[in-house]
């Protein structure tokens, strides 16, 4: 590539910028901390996304200070929706740290601002162009792609050694004077014409000496290493309904401080055992017809957990009353989950895993195994009623199964979590669990099953980090996106 390319690219894409940019809300004026909250939310997330989340985050944390005081529930809160939390953590930190080091005020300093929690070298670069105006490269994803595409280079972009070469690539690229446009204009070009699986070449502005284009590999570029998939696994979680005073409510649960989705809210999950584990399907973002028809006639008392002996009954009813949404769902399949006890010990079949497409055997495994482990893990006994649902939710390192179960309350064991290490404590947590089967099995409630038995099984008063909601108080807890669309699929049912 020429001098005389290279000064072309600089030259007409800050041009082609000026001219096009997007209004967008970070780009009012130049303040720093504004312009570190907008990149931050934008790392793996879409611009229209953003916009709304960005509004709303700036109009309650305004400044460094603001956010560095704010409780960290609040700051969740506010960023409920947008994922990859551990962002909305760094950036309170890093705020805490402006506000401790630097009376507030972001700094105009290349090693102080990478100092700060949670920025790395693109975040730098990116403050320093756009905020100082510093000839700073900010290399992300859309910079990589439209650099490997105008100058051809066919090195693995996964690589550090790569990265830091186009880093240096981008440097000599910025024109005096103008860095912050200038780097923006490649993260716009990046976004609106040269994307990733269709380039727009005939309306780019530096399409002349495109090195890709002419020579055919526009499609081809960048070369990346693919990633590991994530791993997949299954998570067996119950929406718990109260009665008396909690009437109407569901029992959620706080995370822990530390870790995957730390202090956020969720409904009490377990992972399942290899055995009960699905097989990849297709992505799943709600629940299917057939579940959302199961459920409203559960609802609606129309499918109950049933003794053995009422099993055909069950069938014949359901089939003929429930929607169409059932009918053209393999309905036999789904309705069999509830026209046998929900929780009898299911086994894996001798040629392998239950039917990973959602057997009665193998939903009937996971309710007996959901009602062990809350009782094992939180001393929480409750009785599954009916297969609610499910959906898929994806980490960067992890896919979540999530099958989801109503259930009963039944009570807190007064000894708390039980200790299934020892075959005392696993004893005591199959005792309390058995009630709750035999409970199923027998075609009473649950209540008069506690109530008759002889032993002092607990109470339902639940433990700090356990709380019922309904609706308006889940307007204040931040939930996990997942658990988000559940519980709103879930209210709208009742409705």
């Amino acid at each position: 590539m020429t001098t005389e390319a290279a000064s072309y690219f600089s030259r007409e894409l800050l041009g082609w910028y000026l001219a096009n940019k997007r209004d967008l809300p970070w780009r009012m004026n130049r303040d720093p901390y504004r312009v570190w909250v907008s990149e931050i939310m934008l790392q793996q997330t879409r611009v229209d996304t953003v916009i709304p989340y960005y509004e709303r985050f700036l109009e309650k944390f305004p400044t460094a200070s603001a956010l560095a005081n704010a409780p960290e529930p609040e700051v969740l809160k506010c960023w409920e929706g947008l994922g990859y939390y551990s962002r909305a953590r760094n950036l309170q930190a890093g705020a805490r740290e402006v506000v401790a080091r630097h009376g507030g005020a972001v700094p105009d300093d290349k090693e102080a601002v990478s100092a700060l929690r949670g920025v790395g070298p693109y975040t730098t670069g990116a403050i320093m162009s756009i905020a100082f105006n510093r000839p700073e490269p900010a290399v992300d994803g859309n910079v990589m792609r439209v650099l490997s595409r105008y100058f051809c280079l066919e090195e693995d972009i996964a690589k550090p050694a790569t990265r830091i070469g186009i880093e240096k690539l981008a440097a000599s690229l910025i024109p005096e004077g103008s860095a912050g446009d200038f780097n923006q204009a490649l993260m716009e070009l990046g976004a609106l014409v040269c994307t990733p699986k269709s380039p727009g070449c005939l309306t780019c502005p530096v399409m002349m000496h495109c090195e890709g284009r002419m020579a055919g590999k526009e499609h081809v570029l960048p070369i990346k290493t693919k990633a590991k998939p994530p791993r997949r696994e299954t998570r067996i979680a119950a929406l718990i309904t109260g009665s008396g005073e909690h009437a109407g409510k569901l029992l959620v649960r706080q995370r822990p401080e530390s870790g995957l989705l730390a202090q956020m809210w969720e409904l009490p999950h377990v992972l399942a055992p290899d055995a009960l584990g699905a097989a990849a399907p297709a992505k799943r973002r709600g629940r299917s017809k057939a579940g959302a028809a199961l459920n409203a006639a559960a609802v609606a008392g129309e499918l109950q957990l049933a003794a053995p002996e009422e099993a055909s009954a069950i069938v014949s009813v359901s089939v003929s009353e429930a929607s169409a949404a059932v009918r053209e769902s393999a309905a036999g399949s789904e309705l069999a989950a509830f026209a046998e006890p929900l929780l009898h010990a299911g086994t894996a079949g001798a040629d392998g895993p239950p039917d990973a497409g959602g057997s009665s055997d193998r939903r009937a495994s996971m309710a007996d195994f959901l009602s062990r482990a809350l009782s094992a893990e939180d001393g929480l006994l409750v009785r599954p009623e009916a297969w609610w649902g499910e959906t898929d939710h994806v980490f960067s390192h992890i896919v979540w199964d999530m099958q989801v179960f109503r259930a009963e309350f039944g009570f807190w064991q007064t000894t708390g979590k039980v200790n299934t290490t020892s075959a005392a404590g696993e004893a005591a947590a199959d005792e309390a669990a058995g009630t709750v089967i035999a409970a199923g099995t027998a075609g009473t409630s649950l209540f008069e099953a506690i109530t008759e038995a002889s032993a002092p099984y607990g109470d339902d008063r639940a433990p700090a980090h356990y709380r019922w909601i309904g609706p308006e108080e889940m307007r204040t807890l931040a939930f996990p996106n997942v658990f988000i669309r559940i519980l709103q699929d879930y209210w709208r049912d009742l409705d």
